[in-house]
Parts: structure tokens; C-alpha cells; sequence
């Protein structure tokens, strides 16, 4: 049965739906589209605006390996497309309305290998599902997304030539010599090794932490005890400053970079309003680990 919209604001729509719907038997509790997309709703929300392809969402997203294993989550928002194949992550996004969560599994080697260009990392099986959790925050339609950057940039102009002057302040002050990158990116490094480099669809971990020019702590991996984990060259991983150093070093390498906004949070911040607009930022960098993709 296709159905663009699966959960509906309603109970006995909510009945119907399971009424209809085959139920997963790979997944207990899930149901499973024509497309074989296993989805279970898990809150119900109170909006009535349903993700539609154009639409600009925000969403809070989790993937998880088949095993229940975390491997990314995070505050993303992007233009939803057309599903490009059957089962596709963005399916997902289409069954649900503003205030939605639910959990989904998918196929995990085409999500890698078509949604995000690269190859199934070493710690998921080919023929392997992956489940990723979704909650739907907000979705603006094209038009309003636009007003919106429009109305936002009127008056935030004056702080991309405020964020020169503060950099260029810093970097005099800290009698910063090293030259900067073709993109505006400094990278510092502390120790160089000739261990293996990173190339797309290679597995990293990396601890990193992020400060404010003023020295102010922001994020760190090591205060939570925890390094991040990721495949290099996956979309929504980690910032264009840190992804261009990350493809620069090697494992055992260590750096400090000084991240221009346009690198790091850019013209909006981040996602939760503790980093504002225009702001550069440093990172301690340290790449623990590369573990080279299948396709190497």
C-alpha cells in the first residue's frame, strides 16, 4: 500500500492505518511499507504540517547499526528531494508531520552507497538493515525558507566584516604564522606521524575540542569521555573546517585549527544558539584512528 502520509493526527486514522498496513516480521512492533521501509510511530505531534519534497525540515536524526549501536546523531536541516530508489532514507521524512518522531530500518548499503556517495563502513554487514530515528521539528515551504534567510540576512551582513576584524585580531595576537588554506582554514600541527591517511569511506575516530577565540570551552569529546566515530565523507558529519583537516592528517596526528565561520557554524550558528552567527572558533584536533573503507 503507498501512502505519502502514514501518521496521521487522529486515532481512528491511526487505526485504519494499522489496519492496512502489513506488519514487519523481521522487526516486532514495526509494520513495513511496499517499499520495505520497516517504520513504527513512537510520539504522535501536535502540528498539522506534513514534510512534502521541496520543503525545508529540521530534524533531529539518529543512526544506529542493527545491533542498537549508535554511530551519529544530531540537528540537521536540509531541502527534502525525491526518493532517488525504493526504501530510501527520504521516504522516511515524507511519512511524517511537524512534531512526529519514529523509528525507521533500511536498507544500510544503499543509504551509503546512493544517499551519501560512499562505501558501507566495516561495522555493518552487506544486506544489513540500519535503523534510524527521526523527530520532525519544523518544516517551512521553500518560499518561507527563503523570506526567512532574506529577513535574517538584513541585518546580520555587518557581522561577516565584524568576524574578519576579530580573527584578524586573534591571529595577530597568538603570532599565528602558519599560512592558511586555498578555503581560509589554519592548521596547526602539534604532531605528524607517517601512519595511514584518511581517504573517503575510511572509518575515523577522532577527539576533538571546541573553543571560542576567548578560550571559552564549547564541546569536547574528551570531557564526555567518549571520542566520535564516523566515515569519512558522509554528509552531516562533522563541519567543512574539520572535514578538510581530517582529509590533511593521519592517524596519530594531532592540530590545532582555527576554523573561520564559513568552515564551522556559518550564518546561522549552530542548531542549539550556544555558537551565534559569524563566529570563528579553534579546535584541538586528534585522530585516534583509521580504519580503511571497502573500498580501499
Amino acid at each position: 500500500m503507498a501512502m505519502n502520509r502514514l501518521f496521521i493526527p487522529a486515532v481512528m486514522a491511526l487505526l485504519t492505518l494499522a489496519a492496512c498496513s502489513n506488519k514487519s516480521k523481521l522487526f516486532p512492533g514495526y509494520s513495513v511499507t511496499d517499499s520495505g521501509i520497516h517504520y513504527k510511530l513512537i510520539t504522535l505531534g501536535e502540528g498539522d504540517t506534513p514534510a512534502s519534497i521541496i520543503n525545508y525540515v529540521t530534524a533531529v536524526i539518529a543512526y544506529r547499526t542493527i545491533n542498537d549501536s549508535l554511530f551519529f546523531q544530531g540537528v540537521r536541516q536540509f531541502q527534502l528531494t525525491a526518493p532517488e530508489y525504493e526504501g530510501s532514507i527520504d521516504e522516511c521524512f515524507l511519512m511524517l508531520n511537524t512534531g512526529d518522531s519514529a523509528s525507521f530500518y533500511i536498507q544500510a548499503e544503499p543509504f551509503f552507497t546512493k544517499t551519501l556517495g560512499t562505501s558501507l563502513p566495516r561495522f555493518i554487514n552487506p544486506g544489513e538493515f540500519m535503523r534510524v530515528d527521526i523527530k520532525l521539528l519544523e518544516v517551512k515551504t521553500a518560499e518561507e525558507f527563503q523570506k526567512e534567510m532574506e529577513a535574517f540576512m538584513s541585518w546580520i551582513n555587518d557581522f561577516g566584516e565584524y568576524e574578519k576584524v576579530i580573527l584578524k585580531q586573534y591571529l595577530d595576537g597568538q603570532k599565528v604564522d602558519a599560512q592558511p588554506t586555498e578555503s581560509g582554514l589554519y592548521i596547526i600541527h602539534q604532531v605528524k606521524t607517517q601512519r595511514s591517511s584518511v581517504e573517503i569511506g575510511d572509518t575515523v575516530t577522532i577527539h576533538y575540542e571546541g573553543r571560542f577565540l576567548n578560550g571559552k570551552l564549547f564541546d569536547s569529546t574528551r570531557k564526555r569521555g567518549e571520542p566520535f566515530q564516523f566515515v569519512y565523507g558522509q554528509k552531516w558529519q562533522v563541519i567543512p573546517g574539520l572535514e578538510e583537516a581530517i582529509g590533511k592528517m593521519r592517524e596519530g596526528e594531532k592540530a590545532m585549527l582555527i576554523v573561520p565561520s564559513h568552515l564551522a557554524f556559518g550564518q546561522q550558528g549552530n542548531s542549539n544558539g550556544m555558537i551565534p552567527a559569524f563566529t570563528s572558533v579553534i579546535f584541538e584536533l586528534e585522530i585516534l584512528e583509521v580504519k580503511k573503507g571497502l573500498a580501499q
